[in-house]
């Protein structure tokens, strides 16, 4: 087995009761589980694995993977993290999801046994209309923000922002933020699954029970200043922060992904189709698929006609 070779991930699945049916219709994701919210594509997280799709190592999860070949396959940027540092999702939002907060990584540690979540949201669709909250469109104190809480009008003192494909969200942690209805995203983030809701729609699973809220905890992270200007993405970079660089890339015809020997690559099919050529062999890529490329000095050729959302460290 070539220790080097991009292999095609197999992603774990959540059924949230926001989620719809986009992933699987338009996304190519195989399961029974219905509805679908959230594929997790590049994960080493213990609330769900992506596996190894195909080859030697066949349905190996990817920490298995990582054990069997080297930890020199993630790259010397990951030297400095005593964990595997990011997670990869897909997410369906057929309606909307909570408000929440995700803390830093020092409120995380003391309290959840696991570090913070800063986060980046790249949008894939976007119904006619569909907005999302990004923070607060004001300065707040603590106490209006617990008094919105608890009265269920929190909504107006969000930041609510309309969106369309391909616009980009950095979410540090300690914002409030709620992605809503009608919106598939590319969410790279810290791994970690640790979330505080404040605000839930009083809605009920199918047992009729509502999900819990974080109330206190949340006023304990929340940044409770206006939020800033959203910044476009200069270039093809689309964010970048101590955890993670994600990129965009548009292939059309033959295009060459530059690997190096400082961080392995997390790629996602965001649209169209095309083919990866490595060491004489070819990887089928469809809108969807999820691929982890071993750090190394090398390239990979890329064809066909298709964009990608590479992630490094």
């Amino acid at each position: 087995m070539d220790k080097y070779m991009p292999v095609k991930l197999s992603p774990a699945f959540k059924d949230y009761l926001w989620g719809g049916t986009r992933l699987k219709e338009e996304y190519n994701k195989k399961t029974d589980m219905q509805p679908l919210a959230e594929s997790w594509e590049l994960s080493c997280h213990k609330d769900g694995e992506s596996r190894i799709a195909g080859g030697c190592r066949d349905g190996k999860t990817l920490s298995e993977y990582i054990e069997y070949c080297g930890r020199d396959i993630l790259g010397k940027n990951a030297e400095r993290f005593d964990y595997f540092p990011v997670l990869i999702k897909l997410i369906d939002a057929k309606t909307d999801l909570s408000v929440q907060v995700h803390p830093d990584d020092e409120y995380a540690l003391e309290n959840e046994g696991e570090y913070g979540k800063t986060e980046m949201w790249y949008v894939l669709e976007a119904d006619p209309g569909a907005h999302l909250y990004y923070g607060f469109n004001r300065d707040v104190t603590r106490r209006e923000f617990a008094e919105k809480i608890k009265n269920n009008t929190i909504t107006e003192v969000l930041n609510r922002v309309n969106v369309k494909k391909g616009d980009v969200f950095f979410i540090g942690a300690g914002t409030l933020h709620a992605i809503c209805g009608g919106i598939v995203i590319c969410e790279i983030q810290q791994n970690s699954n640790t979330t505080y809701r404040v605000y839930d729609y009083d809605r009920r699973d199918k047992n009729g029970k509502t999900r819990p809220l974080h109330i206190e905890k949340a006023l304990e992270v929340t940044n409770l200043n206006k939020a800033p200007e959203i910044k476009k993405p200069s270039g093809d970079v689309l964010a970048e922060c101590k955890y993670f660089r994600v990129s965009h890339m548009t292939v059309s015809g033959r295009s060459r992904l530059l690997m190096g020997e400082d961080s392995f690559a997390g790629v996602i099919v965001a649209e169209g189709n095309g083919k990866m050529l490595y060491n004489g062999q070819e990887l089928s890529l469809l809108k969807g698929d999820s691929y982890f490329v071993p750090a190394q000095n090398n390239s990979i050729d890329i064809e066909g006609s298709c964009e990608l959302i590479i992630t490094k460290i």
